[in-house]
């Protein structure tokens, strides 16, 4: 149990090694995490999916269902506007802790891990604990559902704890996200002579025109909100003197309890009509719990007193690897809760604030006491 760091080291650590997704990467972190809860007396067991990516599972063994505390440790890309400070050097600067990741969600990371070896220390504890970190959120969840796919991989749970960025404010779930590709094809033909040519962008403009006033016959929750759908990108041509032969657009859906993906996609489809060829980028479910589930009241009980106020339940804007976990675990209530910025994820100059970070360590600790019966 020697040289354990501290959260906020620990987090200082993981922004320093690059994770950026694409490609990911994620090994150097998820190792590193992985030998900190080694070292303090979890069973870890490494998961690799592919070159420099895996994730891990750390199980601390005890009566009944445990606890699992889930973060992911890829990043977003650093974007084209420049950094004032550098992304990976963890600059701490009064309370701010910089760097890519740092809110989105090496400091959540950090967090469980540092209360993961705090509740190692204590007497009498019944329940276990789990840690599931994983590479590959960013891009659709990819290590979670690697994950979900190996028998035996992921333990047995029973309540998910998920450490991505709410200022440590709980929230109940997120809504689901449905992406689509949808490709438009035509023939080329000189540009001075358009009608030898079939205009693919022409095709697309006028079939995704038809998504704008489009609405999904769905019952709003009470906590979620609506779905909702936006085309993101349009692309189409390759130079313009010729008579583009392909377009392309992307569709971003969020969805919520009730929908199926499935049925979104072929609504969608028939919306477009026969011209797009669909194919999905992302597809994850919503996850709303319960906030009169014993656990979950729980754990708002718990943040309302170290807040001082009373938190309403909500949904997360983001979606969380508990789309693939809970579903895999057998539906187990979820809380998201984590020390980073939800303001600050994925913008230039990214970062956390160091208090934040140490509060989520107490709220961790506490929580994890109150489930392992201490």
């Amino acid at each position: 149990m020697t040289n354990i760091p501290s959260a906020v080291a620990l987090t200082r650590d993981l922004v320093r090694l690059r994770s950026i997704n694409p490609p990911g990467e994620e090994q150097p972190c998820v190792e590193l995490a992985g030998r900190v809860l080694e070292a303090a007396g979890f069973a870890v067991a490494m998961h690799p999916m592919g070159e420099g990516r895996t994730n891990v599972v750390a199980t601390l063994a005890g009566e009944g269902a445990p606890l699992c505390f889930t973060g992911h440790l890829d990043t977003v890309p650093l974007g084209a506007a420049p950094w004032t400070r550098d992304p990976f050097a963890a600059e701490i600067d009064g309370d701010r802790l910089y760097g890519r990741g740092s809110s989105d969600m090496k400091a959540g990371v950090a967090a469980m891990v540092a209360a993961a070896v705090d509740l190692v220390r204590l007497p009498g504890r019944r329940a276990g604990l789990a840690l599931v970190l994983t590479a590959g959120e960013e891009t659709g969840c990819d290590g979670a559902r690697h994950l979900a796919g190996v028998a035996g991989a992921l333990p047995s749970a029973g309540a998910l704890l998920v450490g991505e960025p709410t200022a440590n404010l709980p929230m109940i779930g997120h809504r689901g996200a449905l992406w689509l590709r949808a490709a438009f094809h035509g023939v080329t033909a000189h540009g001075s002579m358009p009608e030898q040519g079939d205009n693919a962008v022409y095709k697309a403009a006028r079939d995704v025109l038809r998504l704008a006033d489009h609405s999904f016959d769905a019952q709003h929750h009470v906590h979620l909100g609506g779905p909702s759908i936006n085309v993101g990108t349009f692309q189409g041509g390759l130079n313009v003197n010729s008579v583009p032969d392909r377009a392309e657009v992307q569709i971003d859906i969020r969805t919520v309890p009730g929908q199926s993906n499935d049925a979104i996609r072929r609504e969608v489809a028939a919306v477009l009509g026969e011209g797009a060829e669909l194919s999905r980028i992302v597809d994850v479910g919503a996850v709303a719990s319960s906030p009169q589930d014993e656990w979950v009241s729980g754990v708002f009980d718990l943040c309302e007193r170290a807040a001082g106020r009373r938190i309403d339940p909500k949904g997360a804007a983001f979606f969380t690897d508990a789309s693939v976990l809970a579903p895999a675990m057998g539906g187990v209530p979820v809380v998201i809760l984590g020390p980073g910025e939800p303001t600050m994820a994925h913008k230039t100059d990214e970062y956390c604030l160091v208090s934040k970070i140490e509060a989520a360590v107490g709220l961790y600790t506490e929580i994890g006491r109150q489930w392992m019966g201490v």
